[in-house]
């Protein structure tokens, strides 16, 4: 795994944050935002959520953590350990938060709000989720590293899904539009 991360450091010629400043920053958010303690099962698919919407709004993670599959969405074991003992107080540097604030933000306001098992559920349906818990039932435990070309791959899938939402909606505008009268008969 080691060899990993620095492979990632040399393509991508940066040193990535660390996932448990990212962490720390989304849990302190959080508590200003709604007035309480995000739960660990929230904050972990957060996490997951920012890396993906990393790679789709820069082509590069943001960090170099490894996500595992477990049965509830993808976790990472640092984190989670972290969390256990409430030792996430870490801050982001100025530049830090600079690079990536947009980024954060969009994932604070689409994604904070909702519940933590609704979060579970849209993890569920990723494809690197998936790919890593091939022959595992649903629930199953598993420690299953996903791999990090996969999440690129759900990246893109969501790009290109954005991409096309203007199309859709002209698309469907057009359609009513252009219907025709309904008979009052």
């Amino acid at each position: 795994y080691r060899i990993n991360c620095l492979f990632l450091h040399w393509i991508f010629g940066l040193i990535m944050e660390k996932v448990t400043h990212i962490a720390s920053y989304l849990l302190d958010c959080y508590l200003k935002q709604f007035g309480e303690k995000m739960d660990e099962i929230k904050l972990q698919k957060l996490l997951y959520f920012t890396q993906r919407e990393a790679i789709i709004r820069t082509g590069k993670p943001m960090f170099d953590a490894e996500f595992r599959a477990w049965k509830y969405g993808p976790v990472v074991i640092e984190v989670h350990e972290r969390y256990k003992n409430d030792d996430l107080h870490e801050l982001l540097s100025e530049e830090s938060l600079l690079e990536w604030k947009e980024c954060l933000d969009y994932v604070l306001s689409e994604f904070a709000p909702k519940k933590s098992m609704s979060l579970v559920t849209l993890s569920h349906g990723e494809r690197s989720w998936l790919r890593a818990r091939n022959g595992y039932a649903k629930y199953d435990r598993s420690d299953v590293p996903m791999k990090l070309s996969d999440i690129y791959e759900d990246a893109e899938y969501r790009r290109m899904r954005r991409a096309s939402l203007p199309i859709r909606k002209a698309m469907r505008e057009f359609c009513q539009s252009h219907k025709e009268p309904q008979s009052t008969l």
